[in-house]
């Protein structure tokens, strides 16, 4: 019976990512990476050093990331000088897709497409949304799984400002 429990901790240990030694956490540097963004645009995150930046990892398909979508929006336009939202699709999906998705909510920050390096260099992302705060020398302030609302984001962006 002991046994069973030590193996039963063991699989949702593993199951939930607990010491899997990849997923960044706060106080690490944020890995730069460039991704094609669905105008075609190649986006380096480097490019945005010395801004806050809010990197979101989401899917077109996922009720909570649709959720957190107008928020950073409003984000994007009232911080335009000071906070930079990228949003990184994971969800398989292709760009026309992605496109029409960014296009019924009027998205005006870069969204890019995954090209599955990224996410597991970030990750592994296991649960969508994911999100970092990415502090203006380039470190991982914060980093939420599950969506947060506007007002956390804010909050955040306060802190780093």
């Amino acid at each position: 019976m002991k046994k069973f429990f030590i193996a039963a901790l063991l699989f949702l240990a593993a199951a939930i990512g607990v010491g899997c030694g990849n997923a960044l956490s706060e106080k690490d540097k944020a890995i730069d990476f460039t991704l094609t963004s669905i105008s075609g645009n190649a986006v380096k995150l480097s490019d945005y050093k010395g801004k806050i930046i809010i990197l979101n990892f989401f899917a077109t398909w996922c009720p909570p990331c649709r959720m957190e979508m107008p928020d950073f929006n409003e984000i994007a336009s009232e911080y335009k000088n000071e906070v930079e939202i990228i949003a990184v699709n994971v969800g398989g999906e292709d760009v026309s897709g992605v496109e029409k998705f960014a296009k019924s909510l009027s998205l005006s920050f870069n969204i890019l497409m995954d090209d599955g390096k990224v996410s597991s260099s970030y990750g592994p992302i296991r649960a969508i949304p994911v999100t970092y705060i990415i502090d203006k020398n380039f470190n991982i302030a914060k980093q939420y799984i599950g969506a947060r609302t506007k007002e956390a984001f804010v909050g955040d962006i306060e802190e780093l400002r």
